[in-house]
């Protein structure tokens, strides 16, 4: 993930949607934490490694880039005992036995994920809006 799903929507024809993830990430999964200054931009991306197998649960949307590619935008929360994380999974995370993806479809949106420039970002943005 993310790939994988991406590849999937784009195969199927899927352009936009509501992702909802649960199950397991296996060790060396990766994912962003958050940015390493707030007040720096563009951001530079912290980005972390799970250590051992832990139970995921997320949920994140999927919306063309400026070519018409689906990107997923997701947020998981990571669990192994009492240890608890969470952040953006656009880092890569891998599967361990089971991770489920419901894939909820939306027809008739104008969307689209547009680069930021200020940001960096590739922000979602409705009706062809740079706004």
């Amino acid at each position: 993930m993310p790939e994988t799903l991406e590849r999937l929507a784009a195969e199927k024809g899927v352009q936009s949607g509501l992702a909802i993830m649960v199950g397991g990430a296996d060790e060396e999964s990766k994912f962003v934490v958050g940015p390493e200054d707030g007040t720096e931009l563009p951001p530079i991306p912290m980005v972390t490694a799970l250590r051992g197998v832990h139970e995921v649960a997320g949920v994140g949307t999927l919306f063309p880039d400026e070519s018409g590619k689906p990107v997923l935008h997701m947020h998981a929360a990571f669990g192994r005992a009492e240890d608890a994380k969470t952040g953006c999974i656009r880092a890569g995370i891998v599967t361990w036995q089971i991770l489920e993806i419901i894939l909820v479809e939306i027809i008739g949106l104008d969307a689209a994920r547009r680069h930021d420039a200020v940001t960096g970002f590739e922000l979602l943005q409705c009706g062809g809006s740079e706004d």
